[in-house]
């Protein structure tokens, strides 16, 4: 087994490789969170955009005027192709990095739990020393006890 020092050492280790983890999946949540909203503000400024163009509809607008808004449509869905295909990227950087983070974190774990483990063998080889030493000194008592010189 690992001698105390090198396992607090591989702890600390991969205690800091977890932190970078979390500080990238920090940084993809983030990311994929600004992608989702700029995405729902290009469908919303495409509905509000079609519902005032309806409006027009109905009260009669031109060709020149209803052809600029099919052209402006299809950029706006366009963009909003584009920003999605942002944003599904972005929730494949998150899921990556969340791996990550958890491989980083589960290898953490693995190092404490072997540094636990070799604390209470420790513990055990410690108390059993002391054990023999009293049952030891006992014996020596009670044969002083019995051979009074």
């Amino acid at each position: 087994m690992a001698t105390p020092s090198a396992l607090n050492t591989l702890i600390d280790l991969a205690h800091k490789e977890t932190d970078a983890a979390a500080k990238q999946l920090g940084a993809a949540l983030r990311a994929g969170e600004e992608a989702e909203q700029k995405l729902d503000l290009l469908m919303q400024y495409r509905d509000d955009y079609a519902a005032r163009c309806q409006s027009d509809l109905s009260s009669g607008i031109s060709t020149t005027h209803f052809n600029n808004f099919q052209v402006f449509m299809q950029k706006l869905d366009r963009a909003i192709t584009g920003q999605q295909k942002v944003v599904d990227e972005a929730r494949q950087r998150i899921a990556q990095a969340r791996a990550v983070w958890q491989s980083c974190e589960q290898k953490k774990m693995s190092f404490v739990t072997l540094a636990d483990r070799a604390s209470k063998e420790d513990l055990r080889r410690e108390l059993w020393r002391d054990q023999k030493q009293n049952d030891e000194h006992a014996a020596r008592r009670a044969l002083h006890k019995s051979n009074p010189s």
